[in-house]
């Protein structure tokens, strides 16, 4: 996949004193920001179901997460991020089982792909940025996004943008480290936003989703069934 990202993830439960310990451990908060997300996908779910996640984001434009590769347990989450759209196109196109449409832009092939949006929602966020005392320079910064959905539910990232999967497993212990360091529990997973918007809202294809992953994800035991997009 060209001009793809690796994004390494894990959500927690932010508590009263998180954004003071972000401070202790010398992180600065970024800006502030509230921002209009809606998710597509088929009437049957065929993105979602596949754990591909398409994404218009009010000022940032398209997004589709794939699947990364699910080579460490635990409870985090990996995925590639697709942002070029003729690239996010090609792989529609290729997971939904169609023949590339052009090289027209994400809106110009959501009919044809009989796409329509699923879950739309507005979001306030803190993000802060730290480098964690001993850390390469060059690795690139740890993320924590503190968010709060107009839909009542709260939940924190700590994120790392990597550009190899071999720079997955140092992520993942960085990531674990500042987790750990914010109190977060070991096994603690907290589901993502579009899912409890789903479960709330729309209870039924819910339960779709959960039991396809459930079955999906289960025999490996790498993935929190619940825990895909933020």
């Amino acid at each position: 996949m060209a001009h793809a990202l690796i994004e390494v993830e894990r959500r927690f439960i932010p508590g009263p004193g998180t954004e003071k310990r972000l401070q202790e451990l010398g992180g600065t908060l970024e800006h502030q920001v509230t921002f209009w997300d809606r998710y597509y996908d088929t009437p049957e779910l065929s993105l979602m179901r596949a754990d591909y996640w398409l994404r218009q984001r009010e000022g940032s434009g398209w997004e589709l997460k794939c699947p990364g590769t699910a080579g460490v347990s635990g409870p985090h989450q990996e995925y590639v991020e697709l942002t070029v759209e003729p690239a996010v196109v090609a792989q529609l196109c290729e997971v939904l089982g169609t023949e590339v449409l052009g090289a027209g832009g994400v809106a110009a092939v959501l009919g044809p792909l009989g796409l329509q949006e699923v879950a739309s929602f507005v979001t306030k966020r803190s993000a802060w940025k730290l480098v964690l005392s001993g850390t390469d320079e060059e690795e690139p910064l740890l993320r924590v996004d503190l968010d709060t959905a107009d839909f009542g539910y709260t939940v924190g990232e700590v994120e790392a943008l990597v550009h190899e999967e071999a720079e997955v497993p140092v992520a993942l212990e960085k990531i674990h480290s500042l987790s750990s360091m914010l109190g977060v529990p070991v096994q603690e997973t907290a589901p993502a936003k579009l899912m409890v918007y789903l479960q709330r809202f729309q209870p039924q294809d819910y339960q779709r989703l959960l039991q396809v992953h459930r079955l999906r994800e289960k025999p490996q035991g790498t993935k929190d069934p619940e825990g895909n997009l933020g």
